[in-house]
């Protein structure tokens, strides 16, 4: 299942080629700005918060920032699954 939301990189023609290609995946679009139902804003916002109070010096200095908490949220199912289970979405 591929949850997608309103983008229109999302509606463009290399997504409608990726879906053409596997024609398996099941869509299911949200509105086009509904943060609270996207479990990515909040690992955004996990990210973010891993980042805060740092001033990077530049592009490399940012991402050499970013590493640590990207590597702690990729490696902890636990994070990650508590970024799906606190968004609003409907589940059973």
């Amino acid at each position: 299942m591929l949850l997608w939301d309103g983008s229109r990189t999302h509606r463009g023609k290399v997504a409608q080629k990726v879906l053409q290609k596997y024609r398996r995946l099941e869509v299911r679009r949200f509105p086009a700005y509904a943060p609270e139902l996207n479990p990515d804003e909040l690992v955004w916002n996990y990210l973010k918060r891993g980042i805060a109070n740092s001033a990077p010096r530049d592009l490399p200095h940012l991402r050499r920032l970013i590493q640590i908490p990207f590597r702690r949220l990729r490696g902890s199912q636990k994070l990650l699954w508590s970024c799906i289970r606190h968004s609003d979405l409907p589940w059973a």
